[in-house]
């Protein structure tokens, strides 16, 4: 009875190991019909690489919306789970500039204003415009801060992203925040020779300062 077992096991785990390749593989090449089958067979929708990336990720990672939308249909999917890089679907979304899948996670409610590394942070530094523009409109916080104490406006001023610069602006983000290197947007954007920005910056300081007069008037 037991070598019987044993030999049980021994046919099952290939066949195991070789379905969770094949889900694996097939959310990150963007077959999403056969993700839902293997997940109906009873695969587990919130399998991982060895890297921690669970197939919602692998499929944002490789830019698979279909995948994508049909994760978010099963039951008990994690939206807010994070590889071993410490990087969610969303935050892998508005790094790469993913807006349509972006946009799939938001509608399902997936987190955005956490502390630490967060998805404005990331769309802000690599100047994801659309994506900057449907955080904040999803309410993200145009201030919030990363590990060095950096803000968004900060990072898209020192990158040369004009116009993120004038999206996180009309958001009120702060002008004047220094970071641990005792840096701020406008100084950060004067060393990366981004001239247009610290124009900009230093029209919307003037710009807050009169209203500030008006109001206290």
């Amino acid at each position: 009875m037991l070598g019987a077992c044993l030999i049980g096991l021994q046919l099952c785990s290939p066949a195991s190991a070789a379905s969770l390749d094949d889900l694996l593989n097939a959310a990150k090449v963007g077959d999403a019909a056969e993700v839902a089958q293997l997940v109906k067979r009873g695969m587990d929708v919130n399998s991982t690489d060895p890297n921690g990336n669970t197939l919602l990720i692998l499929a944002t990672r490789e830019g698979q919306p279909k995948v994508v939308a049909e994760l978010l249909k099963q039951r008990g999917i994690k939206l807010n789970a994070r590889n071993s890089a410490g990087d969610s679907a969303l935050m892998l979304a508005s790094l790469r500039g993913l807006t349509d899948i972006a946009h799939q996670l938001l509608e399902a409610g997936a987190a955005f204003d956490h502390s630490g590394w967060n998805p404005l942070l990331y769309a802000a530094f690599e100047g994801r415009l659309s994506i900057v523009s449907l955080l904040l409109e999803k309410g993200a916080n145009p201030n919030v801060l990363a590990p060095n104490q950096t803000t968004p406006l900060m990072f898209a001023a020192r990158n040369g992203h004009e116009d993120v610069v004038r999206a996180l602006l009309k958001a009120g983000a702060n002008i004047d925040w220094k970071n641990d290197q005792n840096e701020s947007a406008e100084s950060w954007a004067g060393k990366n020779r981004n001239t247009d920005i610290v124009e900009l910056i230093q029209a919307e300081r003037k710009a807050r300062a009169s209203k500030l007069r008006i109001e206290i008037n």
